[in-house]
């Protein structure tokens, strides 16, 4: 075998098995590994398998085939940019209205002790006596 391909095998193998190791350890959750597992797979597919890559470059067209990787990489991270700032944003509205509910349980809810807003003032100051 060509040493790239070689390197391309073992690049993907040890991604899995990184990915795989941080998913077990609860590191890294399930829907990301997903996407994490597909580039390792797609790496080592293509080290396994280097005249694949070169096909698929021709029938799309491409007369360089390494410039295929470096379109397919750079639309899997925009996809993946894409969906992480979904995800962000899913998150910050489940925020504010968790907040939003926080506030208006802590207006409706009495003081704690049955206590009011007035009698949190000091005490008037006693009366001197003739």
């Amino acid at each position: 075998m060509i040493t790239y391909q070689l390197t391309s095998m073992a690049i993907g193998i040890l991604l899995a098995a990184v990915i795989l190791f941080l998913v077990r350890r609860d590191h890294l959750h399930g829907p990301y590994s997903l996407w994490w597992i597909g580039a390792a797979a797609t790496v080592a597919l293509l080290g396994f398998f280097p005249r694949l890559f070169d096909l698929l470059a021709s029938k799309l067209g491409i007369s360089y085939p390494p410039i295929l990787a470096i379109v397919l990489g750079f639309s899997m991270l925009l996809v993946k940019i894409l969906t992480m700032d979904l995800e962000r944003s899913r998150q910050e509205r489940l925020i504010r209205r968790l907040a939003q509910r926080l506030a208006m349980l802590e207006a409706q809810a009495p003081e704690p002790n049955g206590a009011d807003a007035t009698e949190h003032d000091p005490p008037p100051p006693p009366r001197a006596t003739e």
